[in-house]
């Protein structure tokens, strides 16, 4: 089996003969990787100096040129993962329990796993086990460190209006936002926090999102907190009506759900200033002299 060369960098005065390696082994690369082009695919032939102008030459230092300082990457190099060992990550428990594979190299650039990765031993097996972690999202974690973006369905296209009325979506979306969190990736949160405001959804499938919002995201975590309840406190007045027992259950089995609502709007009304002003005591007990 061939060995896979290193691109090289083209200096000037080397003829194509000589560089059509690199040239192929950089072509081959570059197909496949999001890095900056190698000098190997760059025009690099100097112009034709003018008679009248004097520039100073090179000195004939070929071969012993030092390679260039890369550029800072902006994501992963596709060798680097190539060349990385396979890892195998048992993920869910009982029926739902999957095994994947991935290139240790891309699962080192989360906090949590990298962890793991330090515990393995020089010649025992590579595998990670994540009974408590959801399928779907995990799958939607290593697509993103594959290719820098997920999709949860076959069809997801960019302006899809579907209704999701069951709430699928949206959960889907939440589980991975969750799951980057967890991980420690925020670029992925913010990628599942985007996808989630383009989901056309049902009120039934909004109170699905919210209860799960509420019940695995820490209260700091306003980024998607505020939106959820804010959306509530603009909507409870329409929308009890379509969920209105549904609605109640949720307010009082998740109380920061119910405080972060009810804020929103009496904050809104102070704003605005009462209705009424009410001189005195609306209500007065008797007395017995």
């Amino acid at each position: 089996m061939d060995t896979l060369q290193t691109p090289q960098v083209r200096v000037p005065g080397e003829t194509p003969e000589s560089t059509q390696p690199e040239l192929n082994a950089t072509a081959t690369a570059n197909q496949n990787s999001t890095e900056v082009e190698m000098g190997g695919t760059q025009d690099t032939r100097q112009p034709e100096l003018e008679p009248a102008q004097e520039y100073p030459t090179l000195p004939d230092v070929q071969g012993e040129l030092e390679p260039p300082v890369p550029a800072k990457k902006t994501g992963f190099n596709f060798l680097d993962f190539l060349t990385s060992p396979i890892v195998e990550i048992i993920v869910g428990k009982d029926d739902n329990e999957t095994v994947m594979t991935a290139h240790q190299s891309l699962l080192v650039e989360a906090p949590l796993l990298a962890e793991s990765v330090k515990k393995f031993e020089a010649l025992g097996p590579r595998r990670i086990s994540l009974p408590e972690e959801d399928v779907d999202a995990f799958g939607c974690f290593l697509q993103f460190q594959y290719t820098r973006d997920y999709t949860v369905t076959q069809t997801e296209t960019p302006g899809e209006t579907d209704e999701d009325k069951s709430g699928d979506e949206l959960l889907r979306h939440a589980r991975i936002y969750t799951l980057a969190e967890k991980l420690g990736l925020p670029t992925l949160q913010r990628i599942a926090h985007s996808k989630i405001h383009k989901v056309k959804s049902s009120p039934h499938a909004e109170l699905s999102y919210a209860r799960y919002v509420y019940s695995h995201t820490p209260a700091a975590d306003t980024t998607i907190r505020k939106p959820v309840a804010t959306y509530w406190a603009n909507q409870s007045h329409v929308l009890r009506q379509e969920v209105g027992d549904d609605f109640k259950d949720l307010c009082i089995e998740v109380p920061e759900f119910s405080f972060d609502v009810l804020t929103i709007i009496l904050d809104r009304k102070l704003k605005n200033g009462p209705a009424d002003e009410i001189k005195g005591s609306a209500r007065k007990r008797r007395r017995d002299i």
